[in-house]
């Protein structure tokens, strides 16, 4: 097909503000957190923002997620309950903390967390639950928090989401973000933890760095603790860009929605809907069911490759957490499964191109659907 996008790359460019946060920090000669002044003030806005009253910046999210198990308590001998289909790290985290992630199924319509399939896995070992923000759109916490269990918030791909107006940061007990590369607010990579509980702010401040106190001194450890700080240099990077965030969400939104209206016309090429009551999706993902028998039995592999061929590089997608080794399945995760084999996604910087673009995804889904799977 010719007229093919050229899809927006992500990151965008730097902006003048940022160039000039970095060079602050670089010509000040305080580049380590414990002697600048950006990460803390950093974290102190964006918790702000997400509704929270407390942030602690770390070196990625998977830390973030690991801080907040910590500071909940998890440790060996307990288990957490994760959703099947999600990234890896959601359970890896928990491994990290000693604990075992055992994986319940995600609900047939928005394959976010099920909380019936969180209360089947649960047991008596369960001190926790995460709840994935899945592709942007934020969990059913108030659901999930009905079970009694700490809940904790992995919105990694959720900067800017809400739920019935609150925003995802402020939905469980503790929440964890993301600035990996791939994500809407990015330095390439860092993470924060976020929290409206002083005590678990001052747990996970202790363990974030090296034990110490927010009132101790600099040679006291009271507790046990790593040195996982972020760097003044990432702050630097992340600050000015609390202030393009709902800019650029808006952006993604357009894109979806002119998604949607194109994917209208392929049978076999269906948008995965947000759960209900969410108020602000930030389109991380728009996740794509994809029908084989539509596409004249074409295995998914095939579609993807095909796709990719006329300039749609589509994503396979996650893994069913269910099928690791080191993740118990204590009941059956047949929805996180079939995810596996047929869904596909389209990725946060595709969406943020215009609608003729949007349009042009539809349309080679249509010439893919029209000509034989070689393979068949």
């Amino acid at each position: 097909m010719n007229g093919r996008p050229q899809w927006p790359a992500w990151p965008p460019p730097a902006t003048g503000e940022q160039r000039r946060a970095l060079l602050r920090v670089l010509d000040s000669g305080r580049w380590g957190a414990t002697s600048g002044t950006a990460t803390e003030e950093f974290a102190a806005a964006f918790a702000r923002r997400v509704g929270a009253a407390h942030g602690v910046c770390t070196v990625n999210g998977t830390v973030a997620l690991f801080l907040a198990l910590r500071a909940l308590g998890v440790g060996p001998g307990d288990e957490v309950v994760v959703p099947a289909y999600t990234f890896v790290a959601t359970a890896t985290a928990v491994v990290l903390a000693g604990a075992t992630p055992v994986a319940a199924d995600v609900t047939e319509e928005t394959l976010h967390l099920d909380p019936v399939a969180v209360r089947a896995a649960a047991g008596p070992r369960t001190k926790a639950v995460v709840a994935v923000h899945l592709a942007g759109a934020p969990a059913d916490t108030d659901a999930l928090r009905s079970l009694g269990l700490p809940v904790v918030e992995d919105a990694a791909q959720a900067h800017g989401a809400a739920r019935d107006g609150r925003p995802a940061g402020s939905l469980g007990d503790v929440a964890c973000f993301s600035f990996q590369s791939g994500k809407a607010m990015t330095a390439g990579e860092g993470g924060i933890v976020v929290t409206g509980d002083r005590d678990l702010f001052e747990r996970v401040w202790s363990l974030h760095n090296v034990g110490r106190s927010p009132e101790g001194g600099w040679y006291d450890h009271p507790e046990l603790g790593w040195n996982l700080r972020m760097t003044e240099f990432q702050a630097a990077l992340l600050h000015p860009q609390l202030a393009l965030l709902d800019g650029w969400t808006d952006r993604r939104a357009r894109g979806a929605a002119a998604l949607a209206e194109a994917l209208d016309g392929v049978p076999g090429l269906e948008l995965v809907p947000a759960p209900s009551g969410t108020s602000r999706h930030t389109w991380h993902l728009a996740m794509l069911r994809y029908d084989a028998r539509s596409f004249g039995g074409r295995p998914k592999e095939a579609f993807l490759a095909a796709m990719a061929a006329e300039g749609v590089p589509l994503d396979a997608g996650y893994r069913s957490l269910s099928r690791l080794p080191y993740v118990v399945a204590r009941t059956p995760c047949p929805v996180a499964e079939d995810a596996e084999a047929n869904v596909v996604w389209v990725r946060q910087p595709m969406l943020m191109a215009d609608a003729e673009a949007m349009a042009y995804i539809a349309r080679a889904a249509l010439a893919v659907r029209g000509r034989p799977d070689p393979a068949g």
